[in-house]
Order: C-alpha cells, then sequence, then structure tokens
C-alpha cells in the first residue's frame, strides 16, 4: 500500500475556501498557561504540560490531563476569550487520557513499577468537584481513552509501551497489549462488563507485541485502533470482535529536507517506502477514518492519510501538508533527519454544516484545518498557531470553538511555559499567517527573520540569523498584500558558495541597489562582530565588502553584538544588543563608522533596568528627524515586560570616539508593543527583532522564531500604521 507523492504543491491548491464559508475562518481568541491551576505557594517553577483534553457536554469546563503533575487539570470557558483557572485534581499516578460523558471525567492512568510488569486503571472522576466515583483495574498501561457516540461505553488502549533503551526501542518487547471496553451506566464505570480485546497476532510487524496507540469509536459503535510501532490499523466491533486488521501501509516521498546539521533549508531530497506508523486517529463517518502519520523509530510520513475502514485508501495528503507548513516558517530543520512536522493528532468536528479534520503537527506547532466535505479530497483552508508541542484538541461546535492543549513547558530553557490555547470560528478574516511565502515561484522555507529594512513600492527586506548558518539569505517581502508574502530570496554567499560565519541580525539599504547588512559576532564560535557590503545578487567581495570592528571595540567586545544597522548621510550606525566590558551598566553602545572617511565612534543609549532576565536593543532604523530603536527583555508570556519602541532625536547621534566618554542620548517611547503582540490571542513573544519604516511613515514589527527549535514557530509581522 505505497503512495507516490512529488512535486510543489501551488498556493491556490493549499488553500481553498468555498464561496459560502469564504468569510468565517477560525482565529485564535486565548492563551491559558497551565501553571495558573497551581494553587497558591505551590512550586511554579516545576513542569506542568497540558496533553490529552476534553469538555464537559455543556461546553463550560476544560479537563486536560497533566503527566508531571500527575493530575488532572480544569479550565473555566464560560467567557472562552478570558479562560480561567478551576485548580487541579490529583490523580494518584500518570493521566495518560481522558474523555468526557456529561460531568463525568474518565481517566486513564498509568501505574506501572517496570516496562516488564504494566498496569494501570481507568476512573471515573465527578467535575468540577473532583470526586472519585468508581474505578477499575486495568489489564497493564493505559494510553488513549474514547467515548462512544451515545455514552454508553469507553474504549481504552493498553499500550504496554516498549523501553526504548532496550535493544534500540526495536520490538517485540513483551507484554503486549490490547483494547479494553467498559461499559458505562448512569454515568459511572461498569467494572463488571470490562470486557479486553487481544491484539496478538493480528499485526505483521511485531505479532507478538502489538502496542495501540489511539482509538476512536464511531456511530455504530466500531472502535479503530491504531498500532503505531506495528504500523497497523484494527477495527473492532462493540462485542470485542475484530472487523478487520490490516497494514497502515507506506508513502514515498520526495522532495523533502532530510538532513539535518547543516542549518539550511533544502528540499531535494527522498524517502521511499516509508512506514506511516499511525499516533491518532479519528472517524468521519461510520465508514472513513483518518490517521496522523507521526511515526516512531522506524518511520512517519509526514502526512495524514483517510481510509476506508474496509483497509483502502481514500486520501494521502504527501508532502502537501509539510509544504504548506514550510511556506509560513513552520518547519522545523532540525527534525529533517526524522520525521519532519511530525502530524500527531487529528480530530474531526462539523461547523456551519461543514465537516472538518484538524491536523495537528507536533514539531511545527500548527493546526491544519481541512474541510472534508469530500473525503477524498479535503482541502486545506487554514493553518492555526499554536503553542508549543501541540498534543490533543478538542472540538465544541456549539460554541464555534476548537481548543489546543500544547505540552512542552521550556521552564528549564527558562522559554515559554505550556499552555491550552482557544480558537473561534467567526466571521472575520484569518490572523494568522501574517507572513507567508506561498504565491512564490518556487519553494521558499524560511524562518529566524531578524533584522529589517523598508525599500519602495511597499518591500521590506529581511534577513534571518546564524540558526541558518549554512544559507544566509535576504528575504524580499511584499506588504501590499494580505497576509504579507515573501515573494523572492537572496542567498548571500562568497565566490559562489554560501557565506559562513554570519549571524546576520540587522540589514539597511547601499542606495546602489545592494546592502549592508550587520553580523552578531560570537568570538568562541570565530563568528566576528562585522559589517558586509552584500551586492544585489547576494555576493560579498572579500575583503572590500567586510568591514570588521576597530582595536578598541575588538579589547571591549562580548557575545552579544551588533543587532540592526541604519544608515543616516554617510555613516552606518550599529545597535549593541546589550553590555560590552567597558559600558556602564544598563547603557549600551550605538555604534558608527563613517563610509567616507573609515572612522568609528559611539554614543550610550540607556536602556531599562530588568526585574528578571535581560533588556537589550534588536533593532535600530533611522527615518526623518528621529532615529528609532526596538528595546526588549528576554522574557516570554505573562512574564514579558519590555517589548517597546523608542527614538531618540538625530540631532543627539553625534558620534565620540571610541575608547573614552560617550555622550548619552534621550530617549522618548514611541509604542509599547506588548499589546500587539497578544491581539491575536496568543502569549507574547520574546524575540521583537525587526523594524522597518515606509517612506510615508509606516512601520512594520516582525518576531524571531528561532528557526521552530524549542519555540512554536509563530512569526508576527504586523503595521502598526504611521510612526510618531
Amino acid at each position: 500500500m505505497t503512495k507516490k507523492l512529488t512535486g510543489l504543491v501551488s498556493a491556490a491548491a493549499l488553500f481553498a475556501v468555498s464561496p459560502a464559508l469564504a468569510d468565517m475562518n477560525f482565529n485564535r481568541i486565548a492563551s491559558f498557561p497551565v501553571i495558573s491551576n497551581m494553587a497558591a505557594g505551590e512550586d511554579t517553577a516545576r513542569e506542568s504540560s497540558p496533553e490529552i483534553i476534553d469538555v464537559t457536554a455543556d461546553g463550560m469546563t476544560l479537563v486536560y490531563t497533566d503527566s508531571p503533575l500527575g493530575a488532572l487539570g480544569l479550565v473555566d470557558i464560560r467567557d472562552a476569550a478570558n479562560p480561567a483557572p478551576l485548580g487541579n485534581i490529583d490523580m494518584g499516578g500518570e493521566p495518560t487520557s481522558v474523555t468526557v460523558i456529561g460531568a463525568t471525567a474518565f481517566v486513564g492512568v498509568n501505574t506501572s513499577e517496570s516496562y516488564a510488569e504494566p498496569s494501570g486503571k481507568v476512573m471515573a472522576v465527578a467535575i468540577p468537584s473532583g470526586t472519585e466515583l468508581n474505578t477499575c483495574e486495568l489489564p497493564g498501561q493505559p494510553d488513549s481513552l474514547a467515548k462512544a457516540k451515545d455514552g454508553s461505553f469507553v474504549a481504552i488502549a493498553i499500550e504496554n509501551e516498549r523501553d526504548e533503551d532496550l535493544n534500540d526501542g526495536v520490538i517485540p518487547q513483551l507484554p503486549g497489549g490490547g483494547v479494553v471496553l467498559v461499559a458505562v451506566k448512569d454515568g459511572n464505570l461498569d467494572c463488571s462488563t470490562l470486557n479486553y480485546v487481544d491484539l496478538a497476532g493480528v499485526a505483521d510487524i511485531a505479532p507478538s507485541d502489538p502496542e495501540p496507540e489511539y482509538v476512536s469509536i464511531n456511530g455504530l459503535g466500531e472502535t479503530v485502533v491504531t498500532l503505531q510501532e506495528n504500523n497497523h490499523l484494527v477495527v473492532i466491533g462493540r462485542d470485542g470482535a475484530v472487523i478487520n486488521a490490516f497494514s497502515a501501509g507506506t508513502v514515498d516521498l520526495q522532495g523533502i529536507d532530510a538532513t539535518d546539521e547543516r542549518g539550511a533549508l533544502i528540499f531535494n531530497e527522498s524517502q521511499p517506502g516509508r512506514k506511516r506508523e499511525p499516533d491518532a486517529v479519528t472517524w468521519i463517518d461510520d465508514m472513513h477514518f483518518a490517521i496522523a502519520n507521526e511515526g516512531d523509530y522506524q518511520g512517519g510520513s509526514r502526512s495524514w492519510t483517510i481510509f476506508h475502514k474496509d483497509g483502502s485508501v481514500v486520501y494521502e495528503s504527501g508532502t502537501s501538508f509539510e509544504q504548506a507548513i514550510i511556506q509560513i516558517g513552520h518547519y522545523p530543520d532540525k527534525r529533517s533527519d526524522a520525521k519532519g512536522v511530525e502530524p500527531e493528532s487529528v480530530t474531526y468536528g462539523v461547523y456551519g454544516g461543514t465537516p472538518y479534520v484538524f491536523v495537528g503537527a507536533e514539531r511545527a506547532s500548527i493546526v491544519g484545518v481541512y474541510d472534508v466535505s469530500d473525503v477524498t479530497a479535503p482541502v486545506l483552508t487554514q493553518l492555526l498557531p499554536s503553542g508549543v508541542g501541540p498534543e490533543g484538541y478538542v472540538t465544541i461546535p456549539a460554541r464555534n470553538l476548537l481548543v489546543s492543549a500544547n505540552e512542552k513547558d521550556l521552564i528549564e530553557d527558562g522559554g515559554a511555559r505550556a499552555h491550552v490555547m482557544l480558537y473561534e470560528m467567526q466571521d472575520a478574516p484569518a490572523a494568522y499567517p501574517m507572513l507567508t511565502s506561498a504565491g512564490a515561484d518556487k519553494l521558499i522555507g524560511w524562518g529566524a527573520i531578524s533584522g529589517m529594512v523598508a525599500d519602495d513600492d511597499g518591500i521590506v527586506w529581511a534577513v534571518n540569523d546564524s540558526f541558518y548558518g549554512f544559507q544566509p539569505s535576504i528575504f524580499k517581502i511584499d506588504t501590499k498584500v494580505t497576509p504579507a508574502q515573501i515573494v523572492d530570496v537572496i542567498r548571500v554567499t562568497r565566490d559562489g558558495h554560501p557565506a559562513q560565519k554570519l549571524d546576520l541580525e540587522g540589514i539597511t539599504l547601499d542606495g546602489e541597489g545592494g546592502f549592508y547588512v550587520a553580523s552578531e559576532g560570537r568570538t568562541e564560535r570565530l563568528i566576528p562582530h562585522a559589517i558586509y557590503h552584500v551586492a544585489a545578487d547576494g555576493s560579498i567581495a572579500n575583503l572590500k565588502g567586510e568591514i570588521g570592528i576597530p582595536p578598541e571595540l575588538a579589547a571591549v567586545e562580548k557575545r552579544f553584538g551588533f543587532e540592526g544597522v541604519t544608515k543616516l548621510g554617510d555613516t552606518l550606525w550599529m545597535a549593541v544588543q546589550r553590555e560590552w566590558k567597558d559600558d556602564p551598566k544598563h547603557h549600551v553602545k550605538l555604534v558608527a563608522y563613517n563610509l567616507k572617511t573609515g572612522e568609528w565612534g559611539a554614543v550610550h543609549y540607556p536602556k531599562a533596568v530588568p526585574a528578571t532576565g535581560w533588556v537589550g536593543l534588536s533593532e535600530i532604523v533611522a527615518f526623518g528627524d528621529y532615529v528609532y530603536v526596538i528595546e526588549r527583555d528576554n522574557q516570554h508570556d505573562d512574564r514579558a515586560v519590555t517589548k517597546k519602541i523608542y527614538r531618540i532625536p538625530a540631532a543627539e547621534m553625534v558620534a565620540a570616539p571610541l575608547g573614552g566618554d560617550l555622550p548619552v542620548v534621550s530617549k522618548q517611547e514611541v509604542r509599547d508593543l506588548l499589546p500587539d503582540l497578544t491581539a491575536t490571542g496568543g502569549y507574547v513573544l520574546d524575540k521583537v527583532e525587526g523594524l522597518a519604516i515606509m517612506a510615508d511613515g509606516t512601520a512594520f514589527v516582525s518576531t524571531d522564531n528561532d528557526g521552530v527549535d524549542d519555540h512554536s514557530g509563530e512569526t508576527m509581522f504586523f503595521s502598526i500604521g504611521k510612526i510618531d
């Protein structure tokens, strides 16, 4: 069962909307940090992770599993745009999945002491009180749970997961798993009806060790289960009889990036016969179900598939889903040699009479919205931004809501905390993406946008930073369309090869069709602090096109250097992000280089004093009588304080010689960007890095998505109107 997929999918094919729904779009309306559910006095530095999520029958209370805390978390969404914490319920073990019938949560809890002796239980818990109504012991370690559409029973995948450190994780590793069916009577578990369905022998791969991953139940009471490691699918009747079992098959992938550790987005490789190895599954109707082909240790086809329950494939997305993600800057390059964007979740819901499948890409932190009115030809209508590592989804069509649970908590790295995100289907334009390369003549992958500069006719030029060290680039962005569109890319080269040892953080026009770019140095990696003159074709002339910093700066340099460059007359001005060795505390240099005389100088800029972390500069732009800078802290989400644009009178930009006392310029706040950064319902992104000001004063701001590495991949690119 192999399907071959080739070629670049057109923008029109990737995003199409039927006329009746042309103005209806899902937009994010809120983000709920799950640490808000910790009680007063609890240690909020602990990891907290929402994984599987469901909702009470009235659509007003979200219930999610939090494995690190061993708890169920509850969220009040009566006011969906302002979700409120309802606290955590201790489960006395590791909750693996939850499904809700009425106001009762049915929770799988892993109590295993070892891989060789798996154990678990399923609990019925009243919501919101947390009262335990009943508990059934299970014959192994539970994973996914699903409820019958009539609420008459639940199905539980008994995975008995393998030890990935044993024999490199290769199966079989006994004991194998199966599926448990348990009746629900009067809103409670009836443990006497527990029916264990042994799936040993059904799969072609490691038949003695079936490892069920995910379950879903259709209107006929039939349960479909994925055996991810076995690359197999099984359909089970209400009585526990196996109706059908078949391989999930393989896909031939072409036009992908399958190489890691080169810091470049190059989509010219292939993977023939790639096993699907599905994770999540959802019924679309009583005959068809969709799977997310995340992959495990031998596969992962970067796609999602619709099967008929007779085992035939009716639709395979192939590379089209991943290519759409590439175009909006969410491609996780560090996962290229693994499973790419990793579609992990599929969820079904009907909104306004239209059936949708929502496909979650775990590594890209994206939700694909597909109209499946025709199951043989789904239409991708939207891509929604999510938190880091989306794991579970719940649809609430009665309220036009969709909810994602995003499991990645980056507290140990000082990054964003884990969030639950809410989306609403609205009669409004799609708010995301804000920047895309869809519609370009070729597939353009992009990310880690840093410095920007405005040009004529609504064009903005932007550079990527050192995350893509083997592919330094200048992107041409057309801001006259919505979303803004990357229409071309210039690769920065030396002697015809990708220029190395660059960390591009700033760009300005040279007035002759080329550019000056600022590179932030890092001495321990042999990356110099420097300015480079880049021709219109992207080439840097050796020596002549390179401007290194003078000895006076080299003697005091530190890691956090040039972040932005602008041209004021014959002088280039560079913003140094943080203090160097000779700077007074909370002051940074604005460094000047005269293109005519070759003289260097600087002034001091007074930056905010942070309560937590650090504050620095990330952009500089000369416009009119002022020089504008972005001043930001390194904080995410609710911890962010400083994300601001300030202006400095150009008359004060008089550079003093290096090595002596420097004049301190004055600054005036122009705009607090925190409201802009939360305007689309997300949490505050830390890296506000780009500012471009058009000739008429219209200003554009962008954020850096860190190459989708421990990041949601979200890039904000927006206008703040005419700048003061």
